[in-house]
This record gives structure tokens, sequence and C-alpha cells, in this order.
């Protein structure tokens, strides 16, 4: 008995302003390869239950091209596996604000897909012995996490987060959290959670498993996370829930991010930071045309930063999808930690991406477009 567990797919995120030769934004095209390819993975595998643990589309009114999209794949998935249990839960990117404010998941228990986002509930699919425990990421009321002793699998589905796993951002309080001692309080065959972007192991039995793509609103995190091991790179899990045989099947991005080391500007003139700029590009495998590229350098005054070089800096920015020249004043301070012991220090532009990633917006506002918009008024304010 196979389960695949996919997560935040975040279908129709738009990013940069690249637009392929037909119009639509390059990253929006990404995701929607990416997944693509997912099901392709998933269709080969051929299990007999799939769970989509929150955040299908990236905003709760997406475009229709996005959900054009996401309605060929979910049904060329039920076509493929037309016994198969398929489920889709709710997070919090695809929940209005409002009971009154219609949501479109709805639409794809027209294919035969199994939908859960307003309230949470139990499924039953008696020809697998199998019960689902669904949760969506809304503000509804948690229910009592107990399996069905009637059932010889329960799966546990949430949209949330593990607070000892994945700590939240400063000011933020997520809707849904689930501590590990309350997930592992019942005998759960095992627990699919969403929320969270890299893939992560809770407990032997409850697994992150991840986006499929670099959709966070800092996607340099999961950068750092698979530089320092924590993740293996994006993709989908397959459960065996008879055996507990886990595996992370890893599925190519559709495109490069790379993490440049940081350039230490400490006492260096205009003319150095740029020959160290134009050195560390240079190294890059492949080049960097097309891809998502971000390069730190640090200690650099406001004067120095006006003296660099920018027509090279342009012709960067020209030649990536994105190239984030992010430029890092000397530091200044410390952030205190919690017992007031003082912690690593901190740069404006990750405040700034801290309070717009908690900030109410409108459904309509693009939350990292509004971040890319106010890291450049900082980098302009700067030079």
């Amino acid at each position: 008995m196979r389960l695949a567990h996919l997560s935040d797919l975040h279908l129709g995120y738009r990013q940069y302003q690249r637009l392929t030769p037909g119009g639509i934004n390059q990253r929006e095209a990404d995701v929607a390869a990416t997944f693509r390819a997912v099901i392709d993975r998933v269709v080969a595998l051929r299990p007999e239950a799939v769970v989509v643990a929150g955040d299908v589309f990236h905003t709760v009114r997406p475009t229709n091209q996005a959900i054009l999209h996401a309605f060929l794949q979910f049904s060329r998935l039920r076509q493929a596996l037309p016994d198969a249990a398929i489920v889709l839960v709710a997070g919090n990117h695809d929940i209005p604000r409002t009971a009154e404010t219609g949501g479109i998941l709805q639409l794809f228990a027209q294919i035969g897909l199994v939908v859960v986002d307003r309230e949470p509930r139990r499924l039953s699919f008696p020809e697998l012995e199998l019960s689902i425990l669904a949760i969506p990421g809304g503000p509804g009321q948690k229910p009592a996490l107990t399996v069905d002793p009637s059932m010889r699998y329960n799966v546990l589905v949430a949209h949330g987060i593990v607070p000892d796993v994945v700590p939240p951002l400063p000011g933020q309080e997520p809707v849904n959290q689930y501590s590990r001692a309350e997930l592992m309080s019942a005998p759960w065959t095992y627990v699919a959670m969403g929320d969270y972007h890299v893939h992560q192991e809770v407990s032997p039995h409850i697994y992150y498993s991840g986006s499929i793509e670099y959709t966070s609103l800092n996607p340099w995190r999961d950068v750092e996370a698979e530089r320092d091991g924590v993740a293996r790179g994006k993709g989908f899990v397959e459960r065996n829930l008879a055996t507990g045989a886990h595996e992370f099947h890893i599925v190519p991005p559709a495109r490069p991010f790379l993490d440049l080391p940081a350039v230490q500007a400490r006492g260096l003139t205009p003319a150095e930071i740029d020959e160290r700029i134009a050195r560390t590009v240079e190294k890059v495998k492949g080049g960097i045309d097309d891809k998502v590229v971000r390069l730190i350098v640090r200690d650099v005054s406001r004067q120095v930063a006006r003296e660099l070089d920018q027509r090279a800096i342009r012709e960067l920015k020209r030649r990536a999808l994105n190239f984030q020249l992010d430029i890092r004043r000397p530091e200044l301070f410390r952030r205190e930690s919690a017992s007031g012991a003082p912690s690593r220090r901190v740069d404006l532009k990750e405040i700034v991406t801290e309070k717009l990633g908690v900030r109410p917006l409108d459904a309509d506002l693009d939350r990292p477009r509004l971040i890319e918009l106010a890291h450049a008024y900082l980098d302009r304010a700067a030079g």
C-alpha cells in the first residue's frame, strides 16, 4: 500500500519580471513545468493513494492560466490512476479570508478528487483499508487527532507548523501549530505535513514533503538548507504504509538557484570589489545565464556602494533570470536572543522581509513582488 505525499505546489507563483515568448511570467511557467514533471513521476509510480498537503495555488484567486494547468494535470493524474484515492487539502494560500468568498479547489471535485478546503474531515476508503484525517491550513477548529481503529492504515494530512522543528518567523503566529508530542499521541501509520518548504523528518513516520519548487518568500533559506545538508532538494515523498519504507523522489527544479560564495569587502576599494564580483561570477560552472543568482557582498559603506561599476552589474542582471547583488552595510548591531545573549547580526533587508512576510495584505497583492520592490528601494536609497 503506497502513498505519494506532495505539498506546497504554489501554482500560479510569479516572481521577477521576465516573460516567456507567450507572455507568461517565467517563474510561473517554471513552476507549471515542474508540476507537470511531478505528475509524470507519480503516474509512473502508480501509488494507491495521493495526498496534497496544502497550498495547491499561490493565491486564493489564481489566474485562468494557473487554474487550467492544474485542471489538466490533475485530470491526467485521475485518468492514469482511476482506482487511487486522491485527496487535496487546502493550505493557508488556498483559503479565502471570508466564508462568503468561494475557493477554487472545489473545481477539482468535479474530476473525482476529494477536496478538503474548509473544515477538517475524516475520509474513509474501505477498499484500501485506509482512513485519512485531513486538516486544512485555515482558522477552523482543530479536531482531536485520533485514528479510526476499524481501518488498517490511518493517515493524518495537516497543513501547519511544528514549532520545535520549524520555528516561525519573528512576529508571526501560524494559524495551525502542532507539537511533536501531539502528532505522536495517536498510532498514525503516517503523518503528511505541509506548509514548510523543505523536506524534513519530524519523526520516523512524520514528514514534511517540502515544496516542489523555490516559491518561499525567501527561497535562499531553502537553498541554504540544501547546502547545509538539511535537505536533498525539491520533490515529493513515496511512503509504503505496510512496510514503512520511505523514499524522497527528487524532481529537478526548472532552473538552478545559485547562492554564490559571499564576498568580504571590508577594506577594499570599489575597483577591488568589482574585480571580486567578476571573479566570483566567472567561476560559476555553466555561467549564470537564465539562472537565479544571489551574491552577498558584506561590509560595504554607502559611499563605496555608489562607486561600484553599475554597467557591469546591469550586465549581470541582464544575463541571469534574476541576479540579486545583496550589498550588506557594515554590521552595527546584533539581534538579541530570547535569553538576552547576543545572536547573529541582522541585515535591514532581512528585517523588511520578515515584516512584510507576516503583514496582512489584500488577496490580489503579490507578496513576493512587494518584498522585491522593497529591496530595490533600499538599494536605491543606499546608492
